[in-house]
Parts: C-alpha cells; structure tokens; sequence
C-alpha cells in the first residue's frame, strides 16, 4: 500500500494475543530450551506490519512473550490485533486495554473473518485475507486514525495476490525466542471435511506464493535467527499437487547451498502416501514430521465426514509408508462424533499402540461457523452455546461419557513409558530413513552450545527433578550409549509438554476442545 504519505507517519502496534493451552502450544518444553517463550511467529499479522507504508512505524508485541505495556499503548495512534477462535477472549482483553488509551483497534484473522459478531467492541473488522479491504483500512487510518463514530466492517472483495505478498516483518519478532519458524506456501484446501473451515474461509483452489518467495523468506528467517525447524503452515501442503512438486527442487537446492541447518514439517491429507514423487523429494528436502488430520480410525465415521481421501489407502499403510521416507507422522484425532460407540475410546487406545504416533492431538468435536457440521447440527436443533461446556455440539452419546472418555484417552495414551515406547518405535524405524547430513553449519559451535544447554536442562529438569526419572534415564541412557543426542533432545522436548499437559487434561485442567468457549487460564504455567 502507497500513495498515503500525505497524511502523515502513523505509529501502528501490533499485538498478538495470548494462546490458551492446548497440544500445540508446548510451553511445558520452553523451560527445558536455551530461551523459547512461544510456539511460532504469527504469520497473518507480521505479513500485514510489512504491507503497511514503508514510512510508518510498527511494532510488534506478541503477548505470550511479554504483554503491552501502558507505553506501548501510549506510543501508537491505532493497534491491530489477529487471532484464531481460541483467543477469543484474549483478542477482546486488548480492545479493552487499548480503549482505555481511546486508541482505535482493528482486528483481522481467522476468527473474525468466520465470526464477526464475536467482536463488537473493535473499532475496525477486517474480514477475509489481504486485499482491497487491507488498502481501505490503512487509507482510513492515514485520513485519520481516531476512533470512529461506530463499528466499521471492511469486506476483502478483491484479494491480493499472493506473488505479491511481501516477506512477513520477521525482524519485528524475536525470533530467537520461538519454538519453531512458520511460512506459508499456498492457502485454501480442495477438500470439504464436514468439520472444517477452511475452505468456506480461503476456498477450494489453493492460491500460491512463488517458491523464489518463499526461499528469500527462509533466508530472511535464517538472518532473523531462527534454529531447528521451520513449519509450513499451509492448510494442505499437497492441496495443489503440481505446485508441491515445483517447490521442492527449489527447497532440496536451499537445503544444500545452506547446510541443512533446519529442517521442514508441515500438514498434508493422508492420501500424501499414494504421491512417491513427492514424498521422496520431501525427504531429500529434510521435511522430518508431517501432521496428517487422520481424526478417526473408523472408515464408517471418516465416510460420514466426508473424509473418504483418507482411505484411498489403508490408514496403517499410509502411516508405515511415511515413516520409510523418514517423516514422523502428527495425527488429529476427534472424539464426539456421531458414529462414535461407547467403546471408541479403547479402539483409539488401540490404535494408538498399533500406529506407534507418539503425538496424537486428541480433541472434542466442536461445530466452527463456515463449516458443513456447522450448517447441519443447526438444521438438526444440536448447537449448544453453553460456556460451561467443553463443546457445542449435542453428542448422541451422553456429554459426561465423551468427556470421561476424552480424558481416560488423555491419561493413558501419554502415560511416561507408553509414550517414550512409540519414541523408541520412531528412533529406530523412523528416524534412520531420514537424510542424514553431516555439515560444517550443523556442526557449528552455536549449534553445540545450544544443544548442551538443552541437555543440561533437561537431565536437571526431568532426570533429577522430575516424577518419571525411572522411564526417562531408560530411554535417554539408550540413546547416549548409542550417540544419539539430537533423537534425545527432540523426542524429551515434546514427550516432556506432552505429559505434562495430559496429566492436567486427564484431571479436567484442560478444555477438552481447542476452540471452547469455557473460561480457563490463558496458559498453564511453565515450570
């Protein structure tokens, strides 16, 4: 956007709200790491601080790193706000903070492009992705960014292509405090999952960047310091299949010319497992762990789903042919489902065991606005909008079944042994099939320190204070014997949130669904 100068240099603060615990946001590891504080960088609104005038002062300030101060507030003449569902009261927390300043707040993302009517105390509303509403609403704020006289609605009718999109604003984060890098490649997703949002939000036809784009912003992230791994954020890295296979020789060339200083995850439909041509370059491109919304084991659930792309190859298949090409498989699961039967907690224990996935993001069926599931338990009189509850929807089993289901699941799936076990099956099935670089950056002495600090941390946290020292000195004196301290690090990093945070599921600490409504703690504190 350009062409706004005129009306002066605006001071706009951005601020991401704070995560209420959940699977993914790991804070039970950050203690055992040389500084983390947060899962990753926000994509949407870092893309939108670097689509403001270049003359414009930005900054940005995500709140489960440290929260706004009455500076912050007292600097800026308007603060943008993004989010998803599950920060649904944070988001309305810092429209409060900053009215009290009388700023005007505009908030865009997800949420608010699905449910407007959950914020009617911001200023602005910005629905759908970057476009011609972005440019109305900067154009605004540039005439004048007071509060206005009522709410303003801003619709994207015309999106801006993604070629266009410039790098996120990764220099305004810190990116040395995350537990993981995020880009994005393509948006949308082919598929119609009943429960899904996606493509009611972003379409059917998934929309591209360039991969020139996306390897200048791996290097822009490599310079902003970034360690580890980096996770695509895409709704379905295969969602365009052609485009998939015109990225990777790009990111194996990437990979080569930088030392395979990191390596790539990301989230893509099971049916990944019929593209050999494709996973076979993610394996020269070191993608080590795929996230794969395999929600049930049952083929009568996944048909009435209409997620029928997840048999076009038996699940137990599908899952064995991504570990040959090196790729740890991440599994959803959704317990709540109307097929679901009263014994479907011990067939997904079951499968558990057979499936050797060490993390299972296991969650309560919740109906999203902009969703088929949505449409059709509304016809059916089954939406319950009830903040005492750990979801909205009417099961056909009883509510305190599912959820003592939910929680028994919870308890035994990521008891110590049983998860370090399923670490153990990837060690020694999984893993060996990765590339296996041996490069002077991997090596370097950044690396090292960062990788004895963390063991440090860990064998003092877990290994002398912890409560499962016995499991953990088995598993982790396996892996010294045999030299293999980046399997130790990795796999204690995430078994040790997932424990941790499944004891307090198991007890009822926990919402049992990412995107309830029932007031909790806007995170479980770190040790």
């Amino acid at each position: 956007m350009r062409g706004v100068g005129r009306y002066g240099i605006r001071r706009i603060l951005c601020v991401f709200p704070r995560y209420t615990s959940s699977f993914g946001t790991f804070e039970h590891a950050y203690p055992l790491t040389a500084g983390v504080q947060a899962f990753m960088p926000p994509q949407g609104l870092l893309l939108i601080a670097a689509y403001l005038p270049a003359e414009w002062k930005v900054r940005f300030i995500d709140e489960n790193i440290r929260f706004a101060t009455n500076e912050d507030f007292e600097w800026a003449e308007a603060v943008f706000v993004s989010g998803m569902h599950i920060q649904r009261q944070q988001m309305n927390d810092i429209c409060r903070r900053a009215h009290a300043f009388d700023l005007s707040v505009a908030l865009g993302g997800p949420s608010v492009s699905a449910c407007p009517d959950y914020y009617p105390s911001f200023d602005y509303l910005h629905v759908g992705e970057l476009g011609d509403a972005t440019d109305d609403l900067i154009g605004r704020l540039a005439r004048d960014p007071s509060r206005p006289d009522g709410q303003i609605v801003l619709k994207t009718a015309d999106r801006l292509d993604m070629t266009r999109f410039p790098i996120p604003a990764y220099e305004l984060a810190d990116i040395k405090h995350y537990f993981l890098g995020s880009i994005q490649y393509s948006s949308g997703c082919p598929y119609q999952c009943e429960f899904c949002d996606i493509p009611g939000l972003y379409g059917r036809n998934p929309r591209l960047k360039t991969p020139e784009q996306i390897t200048r912003e791996l290097d822009k992230l490599l310079e902003c310091g970034i360690t580890g791994s980096v996770y695509f954020v895409d709704d379905n890295f295969i969602g365009n299949r052609k485009a998939a296979l015109d990225l990777l020789p790009h990111l194996i060339e990437w990979q080569k010319k930088t030392g395979f200083v990191l390596r790539f995850s990301c989230e893509a439909t099971l049916n990944i497992a019929k593209r050999p041509e494709i996973l076979s370059q993610m394996r020269e491109a070191f993608f080590a762990t795929i996230f794969c919304g395999i929600e049930t084991p049952d083929p009568v659930a996944l048909k009435a789903m209409h997620k029928d792309h997840n048999m076009v190859v038996p699940i137990m298949d599908a899952i064995r042919t991504l570990n040959d090409y090196g790729m740890e498989v991440v599994s959803g699961i959704i317990l709540g489902l109307d097929t679901d039967k009263s014994e479907t907690g011990q067939h997904l224990l079951e499968f558990i065991d057979r499936s050797q996935i060490p993390l299972l993001t296991i969650n309560l069926l919740q109906a999203l606005p902009k969703t088929p599931l949505w449409d059709r338990l509304k016809r059916e009189n089954r939406l319950i909008e009830d903040e005492a509850r750990d979801s909205n929807v009417d099961f056909r089993l009883p509510y305190d079944h599912v959820v003592g289901t939910w929680r028994e699941c919870m308890g035994r799936a990521y008891e110590p042994e049983r998860l370090l076990e399923r670490y153990e099956y990837q060690i020694r099935e999984t893993y060996p099939k990765r590339v296996q670089p041996r490069t002077p950056q991997q090596r370097s002495w950044r690396n090292i320190k960062l990788g004895l600090t963390m063991l440090r941390n860990i064998f003092w946290r877990v290994g002398v204070r912890g409560d499962y020292k016995r499991v953990f000195w088995k598993f982790a004196l396996r892996r010294l014997a045999r030299g293999e301290i980046e399997y130790l690090i990795g796999s204690i990093l995430v078994a040790h949130h997932l424990i941790l945070f499944a004891r307090s599921a198991s007890r009822g600490k926990t919402n049992a669904s990412y995107y309830s409504l029932k007031l909790r703690e806007a995170s479980v504190p770190a040790e």
